[in-house]
């Protein structure tokens, strides 16, 4: 599991809530630090946030798919067009403020 997200309490938050339900989890600030995590091919699930201050969260879920095509996403947005992160073709979208139960559910979905 990795969480991708420039705010540092979004990671700790999905951390630490995903730690008690058991899953290994890594964070990732950037994009640049999300690569050298997926590097080696063992994240199953990346909780991707959709605007990563100066990085492309929707465009880094493009080469997602092409280095990583069995590695599931979902993105995590404050912003109001949710359709247009839909429209990305993430495999999940959980909209900022969640609740530990859309965070946890969503991820239980995607990691099957």
């Amino acid at each position: 599991m990795l969480v991708v997200d420039d705010d540092a309490s979004i990671r700790l938050l999905c951390r630490v809530n995903l730690e008690l339900e058991g899953w290994a989890v890594r964070e990732a600030g950037s994009v640049a630090h999300a690569r050298e995590a997926l590097a080696d091919g063992t994240v199953g699930v990346v909780l991707l946030d959709a605007y990563l201050g100066e990085d492309d969260g929707v465009a880094f879920l493009a080469d997602i798919r092409r280095d990583h095509p069995g590695t599931k996403v979902a993105m995590l947005t404050g912003a109001a067009d949710v359709q247009a992160l839909e429209d990305a073709v993430p495999d999940g979208v959980i909209g900022k403020p969640f609740g530990l139960d859309e965070l946890t559910g969503t991820v239980h979905a995607l990691a099957g």
